[in-house]
C-alpha cells in the first residue's frame, strides 16, 4: 500500500516550486550576505527582498520581521525578552500550549524571575476569556500573555483580537504562537493588537529549519544571539540564505491559493469525520471540531481496547502516518498534555489526523477501512 500521509500539522512536503526557487542559492549564488563584493551583495538583496515579501503578506513593516530557525526559537526569544527586557514579572499562559512555550515559561519560573498563572479552559478546549480578564485585572506586576493562535493537537483557534484588546486594556505584552496559522490564514499585523507572532515554513510546504519572529515596531528588545550584525543586530550568525528564500516563496504560494486550499482541505476533514462516525462505534472528537478550529486538524478519540492501544504502531505498519496528540514528542509516546487537560479519559486512545491539499477522499476511505479492522 502506498504511504498515506495524514500528519501535516507535524510537517508538510516541500513544494517543488519552492525547491526550484531555493536551488540557485544552494549552488551558484553562495556568497556570504555580509561580504561587500557583488557575490555577497546579491545574496543580501535576496534576503531583504524575501523580508519585504513576508512583511507585505502579513501587513507588517519589513523591519518587524526577523528570520529565525523556526517556531521554537521564535517563541523562546519572545517570551524570554518579554521577561528580561520588557519587565514582565507575571506570565499568563494555558495548560495546552506547545512545549516551546510551556517549557520556556517553566524555565523562567524556575529562575525565580517570573510567576505563572494558567488561564482556565472551557469544556470544548477554548480559553476562558472571562478568566483571562480576571487574571489580568488582578495582576499587580506587568504581565506577559502567551497563548497559541491555533492548538497544534486539537485545532482550536483563539480569538486573537479579543485577547489582544484585553492585553491592551491591562497594558500587558501579548505573544501569540501562530505557527499553525501563518501560511494557512490571512494576517494583518498592522491591525492586530499583538506584540510578537511566530511562523515556521515547514508547516506550509516550505523548508525545515527556517522561521520568523514578528516583533511589533513599538517593542524594543535586546539581541538574542550575540556575535555579529545580522538581522539588524538582533540575531548574529550567517543567515540561512536558502531557507529564507524558501520561506518567502512558500508563504507567497500559500497566500495565492489560500481560499481554495482552505475549502478543499476542510472538505477532507469533514469527509473523514463523517466516515469515522459512520463506521466506528464509540468514537469521539476533541476540541471545537467545526467551530473556531483549524481546517487542517481532526483529533479523534477511539475506545480503548487491546487492539486500539497499539493503534499508531499498527497504522504505521499499514503505511499510514498520523500522530498521537502532538508530533514534537512522537517516538516517545508519553501521552499528550493537551488531551489530558481537556479530556482526561483513560478509556480512550487519541489520534490526530492532519491534512494538506495533497490528500484525497480515497486516502480517507483507505484509512477508515484499516481503522475499522483495528478497532
Amino acid at each position: 500500500m502506498k504511504r498515506i500521509y495524514f500528519d501535516n500539522a507535524a510537517t508538510t512536503s516541500l513544494d517543488p516550486v519552492v525547491l526550484d526557487t531555493m536551488m540557485p542559492f544552494l549552488t551558484e549564488k553562495f556568497g556570504n550576505p555580509s561580504s561587500i563584493y557583488s557575490y555577497g551583495r546579491e545574496t543580501k538583496m535576496a534576503i531583504e527582498q524575501s523580508r519585504k515579501t513576508v512583511a507585505k503578506i502579513l501587513n507588517a513593516h519589513p523591519a518587524e520581521i526577523f528570520f529565525t530557525s523556526g517556531g521554537t526559537e521564535s517563541s523562546n526569544t519572545a517570551i524570554t525578552a518579554a521577561v528580561k527586557d520588557l519587565g514582565c514579572k507575571h506570565i499568563v499562559t494555558s495548560a495546552i500550549e506547545h512545549h516551546a512555550t510551556l517549557h520556556t515559561v517553566e524555565y523562567l519560573h524556575s529562575l525565580d524571575i517570573a510567576t505563572i498563572s494558567y488561564v482556565k479552559l472551557l469544556p470544548n478546549g477554548h480559553i476562558d476569556l472571562y478568566n483571562l480578564e480576571k487574571l489580568l485585572a488582578s495582576s499587580e506586576e506587568k504581565t506577559l500573555v502567551t497563548l497559541l493562535h491555533a492548538n497544534n493537537e486539537i485545532g482550536n483557534m483563539l480569538d486573537i483580537h479579543a485577547v489582544g484588546n484585553l492585553c491592551k486594556l491591562y497594558n500587558a505584552i501579548f505573544h501569540c504562537d501562530t505557527v499553525q496559522t501563518v501560511g494557512h490564514f490571512p494576517f494583518d499585523c498592522r491591525n492586530t493588537p499583538v506584540h510578537f507572532i511566530t511562523g515556521a515554513a515547514h508547516k506550509f510546504h516550505g523548508p525545515k529549519g527556517i522561521g520568523i519572529l514578528y516583533i511589533n515596531e513599538n517593542v524594543r528588545i535586546q539581541p538574542f544571539v550575540h556575535g555579529g550584525g545580522q538581522e539588524r543586530n538582533m540575531r548574529a550568525g550567517t543567515e540561512n540564505l536558502y531557507g529564507i528564500i524558501g520561506f518567502a516563496k512558500a508563504l507567497e504560494l500559500a497566500t495565492v491559493t489560500h481560499k481554495e486550499d482552505a475549502v478543499y482541505i476542510g472538505s477532507i476533514k469533514e469527509y473523514m469525520h463523517d466516515a469515522l462516525l459512520k463506521n466506528i462505534p464509540g468514537i469521539g472528537f476533541n476540541g471545537d471540531v467545526f467551530g473556531e478550529s483549524l481546517y487542517t486538524v481532526l483529533s479523534v478519540s477511539f475506545p480503548k481496547t487491546e487492539k486500539s492501544e497499539m493503534l499508531l504502531f499498527n497504522l504505521d505498519i499499514n503505511n499510514i502516518c498520523a500522530s498521537g496528540g502532538s508530533a514534537c514528542t512522537s517516538g516517545v509516546e508519553q501521552g499528550s498534555h493537551v488531551i489530558r487537560a481537556i479530556n482526561n479519559n483513560p478509556n480512550q486512545v487519541t489520534v490526530r489526523f492532519s491534512f494538506s491539499k495533497h490528500n484525497t477522499t480515497a486516502e480517507v476511505d483507505a484509512v477508515v477501512a484499516v481503522l475499522k479492522e483495528m478497532v
